[in-house]
């Protein structure tokens, strides 16, 4: 799971970072059960990794919650409306993606499943080429207070890294 001020934020805004638990663990692998020594051995099925949710219904909460949180203005509002389809149509792509993933996942080889998490990883990387710009445009039509709103919704520190974020600290 991601964690962090700053990645948390950045999947939230996004609504297509990839939060599967277990990255590039193979959907429906098997692990090995230790067995007797004469008897084969047995084989169970790995849990199923976290899906992450990018359901109409999950997409439209963080978009309202980001939007508030970031006091978003009428006059904002046009842009917002751009920044906030865009999200949709990424979290539509993804959604699509990683359904398709977890339908065919039984009978993906190892290639085959890394064909498909680089399919889902270009996407991201696409829905970002996408979000980006229109995001850029909301936050230059900002004035200097809202952007330092919308600076620490995203944070500027590295996970893991807060002590070295903070002023004063060497």
């Amino acid at each position: 799971m991601i964690t962090g001020t700053f990645t948390r934020n950045l999947a939230a805004l996004t609504a297509i970072a990839f939060l599967t638990a277990g990255g590039l663990a193979i959907p429906g692998a098997r692990a090995q059960a230790p067995a007797p020594a004469a008897a084969p051995p047995a084989a169970t099925p790995a849990p199923a990794p976290k899906t992450p949710r990018y359901d109409a219904a999950s997409v439209e909460a963080r978009i309202k919650r980001l939007h508030d949180r970031l006091k978003i203005t009428a006059a904002e509002t046009d842009l917002w409306n751009q920044v906030a389809q865009v999200m949709r149509d990424n979290a539509r792509d993804l959604d699509t993606l990683i359904r398709s993933r977890d339908h065919d996942a039984r009978t993906m080889s190892a290639v085959d499943n890394l064909r498909n998490y680089q399919k889902i990883a270009d996407a991201h990387a696409d829905g970002l080429k996408k979000l980006v710009p229109a995001f850029g445009a909301l936050y230059d039509a900002m004035p200097d207070s809202q952007k330092a709103t919308a600076d620490a919704v995203f944070g500027r520190r590295v996970r893991g890294h807060a002590a070295a974020a903070k002023p004063g600290k060497g």
